[in-house]
């Protein structure tokens, strides 16, 4: 449901616990339904979560959010925009109490072009983004509202977690309304 990555959890372990980057790197806490970052505002820095889950959020311009994803240990948070020179693609917002390593933009620009295993984990991950997203937009559109429904209830069941109706429909591209409809129908099964 949530996704991690345990390379850059680890490589933000050593780096942080070795002090070698103490004018860089910090930890920073956030409270559950703070935001991380939030759309079209400047990044102040890239974040890697270290403990917590945030949900990945796109506020589209009829007023409707769509989640992208829910991202736990290990997960970067704003490496695009840096890589694109770009003001924040989206909101992220804390869905637990949540604790992140805090890059500043220079030293991750300079962590990027300067360590090669790390610059290969970033591509990785950004590969592994980019086949998650296509594969998921492929079977919303090509799977009924209930199937996408009964999976994602699984999978909440699995890893213990509880969604909001808004936050399940805003993860499946849908309204409440087709939400509890698709409830009842799966209910009705």
């Amino acid at each position: 449901m949530y996704r991690t990555n345990e390379y850059f959890y680890d490589f933000m372990e050593r780096l942080h616990s070795s002090g070698a980057a103490k004018d860089h790197v910090s930890l920073k806490a956030y409270r559950q339904g703070d935001y991380l970052l939030q759309q079209n505002s400047p990044l102040a820095r890239v974040l890697i979560i270290r403990e917590g889950i945030a949900k990945c959020i796109i506020n589209e311009e009829n007023g409707k959010d769509f989640i992208l994803a829910f991202l736990g240990t290990g997960q970067l948070l704003g490496e695009l925009e840096v890589l694109r020179n770009t003001r924040c693609l989206n909101n992220v917002q804390a869905l637990t109490s949540l604790v992140a390593y805090a890059v500043s933009v220079p030293y991750f620009r300079h962590i990027v072009e300067t360590d090669k295993a790390f610059n290969a984990m970033l591509l990785q991950e950004l590969a592994n983004r980019l086949a998650i997203t296509s594969t998921r937009a492929s079977l919303q559109q090509l799977y009924t509202v209930e199937h996408g429904l009964r999976n994602l209830l699984r999978l909440l069941q699995q890893q213990h977690m509880t969604l909001s109706k808004e936050d399940m429909a805003a993860y499946l591209g849908i309204t409440v309304r087709s939400l509890n409809r698709a409830l009842k129908t799966i209910g009705e099964e």
